[in-house]
């Protein structure tokens, strides 16, 4: 049985759900982490509604803040239990989307999901499992998780947008090239962009780079 994902929300600046983006935030942190990237995205994105989940489980290193799933080299968990831990999640944002696409009434290709850190890891892992694809994929400073799978589980290929700090001492930036050559190699298409001197973040260039992508895979006029 899945979880009921605690959800955020920023309805759109028109009034109108031309499209949704769901934020997936990182380890440690909640919904309203990303949500304040709805405010510089919807000036451009009127018609879009930004939802931002928690993650199903309390963090082990923030008690505070939640996790999609343990991260052994950070807290100390059993692998085993990780990969239990991220099946698990994966059936619940699964379950939120799915509900997410009958409540707002919209097409998957009206969705895009953007994930930043482990929520980039879940939106990789999700997106290119789910019968039918989304308008886009932006993950900002993550990584793909079980390569090794993809190509027998691949079911969608949305496009993807891989952006990464060259600074960055969480994620290696070399996560970068390394899940963009699997993918391309599992027949995705795959863009990316580089945000140069910044660490594990989102920096100005990074999210123009993500506005302009998510704005033409919904099919927008560029301003």
């Amino acid at each position: 049985m899945t979880r009921v994902l605690d959800s955020k929300r920023r309805d759109s600046a028109s009034g109108r759900t031309g499209s949704v983006v769901v934020f997936l935030h990182g380890y440690g942190a909640d919904g309203n982490d990303l949500l304040g990237l709805a405010e510089p995205l919807s000036e451009h994105l009127p018609d879009t509604v930004f939802l931002a989940p928690d993650a199903p489980e309390r963090s082990a290193v923030n008690p505070a803040g939640f996790q999609w799933f343990p991260i052994a080299w950070l807290d100390g968990s059993d692998p085993v239990e990780a990969d239990r831990a991220m099946d698990a999640a994966a059936a619940d944002l699964n379950a939120y989307l799915d509900d997410v696409i009958l409540d707002e009434g919209i097409e998957p290709d009206q969705l895009v999901l953007l994930g930043f850190s482990q929520g980039t890891m879940m939106a990789l892992h999700v997106a290119l499992r789910r019968e039918d694809p989304v308008a886009a994929v932006v993950g900002f400073s993550g990584r793909l998780m079980r390569p090794e799978t993809l190509e027998a589980e691949l079911k969608a290929k949305p496009p993807i947008l891989l952006i990464h700090g060259d600074q960055d001492d969480v994620v290696p930036p070399a996560s970068m090239p390394e899940a963009a050559q699997a993918l391309q190699d599992a027949g995705l298409d795959v863009f990316a962009h580089v945000m140069e001197g910044t660490a594990h973040g989102i920096a100005p260039d990074g999210l123009g780079v993500a506005l302009a992508f998510i704005r033409d895979r919904l099919g927008l006029d560029t301003d």
